[in-house]
């Protein structure tokens, strides 16, 4: 499990959003959450369904996916192994940890990210859902919730084409 959780946030490490209190950060989370699309448009497709998420103006997708029936604001990362969680987010999700259960998950230019392995009950992003998904808590240095590919390997195929990710459901 600890091997896994290590790559967990690469991409994430990748594009600088672990480099707490940094003026950069805090423009990207502010640009994320001005300009980021506040919903996924979603449509059958034979048995399955699509869930269509747009590109936000900073380059990035971002969607409303629902854990546990809380929603949560999440950058779709496609090279993060698992869903890594805020410290607001999972508070606010009634996930509750202590420090001496966090332990390293990555490393990014500031030193050792911790964070505490976590098992989410029901992730649904539109019509698309998952159960018993793999997550971690990363409480410092994570701007925004990261979906990765615990959940995203589970619902089906991710292309991105003319400035939109379409995930199809199977």
């Amino acid at each position: 499990m600890k091997q896994l959780v290590l790559s967990v946030i690469t991409f994430g490490l990748a594009v600088g959003w672990l480099a707490p209190g940094d003026e950069a950060a805090d423009k990207k989370r502010a640009v994320a959450e001005t300009y980021g699309p506040r919903s996924v448009a979603t449509q059958g497709w034979g048995s399955s369904h699509d869930a269509i998420i747009s590109r936000s103006s900073d380059g990035h997708f971002y969607a409303d996916v629902s854990i546990d029936s809380q929603d949560v604001r999440m950058l779709v990362d496609t090279g993060a192994s698992v869903i890594a969680l805020t410290r607001r987010d999972a508070l606010a999700l009634g996930i509750e940890w202590d420090d001496d259960e966090l332990f390293p998950v990555a490393r990014g230019a500031n030193g050792s990210v911790t964070g505490k392995p976590i098992r989410l009950d029901r992730v649904r992003l539109g019509d698309l859902e998952a159960e018993g998904v793999e997550g971690v808590i990363v409480p410092r240095g994570l701007d925004v919730s990261l979906l990765g590919q615990s959940f995203l390997g589970r619902v089906g195929k991710v292309e991105v084409e003319n400035g939109q990710m379409v995930l199809s459901g199977s």
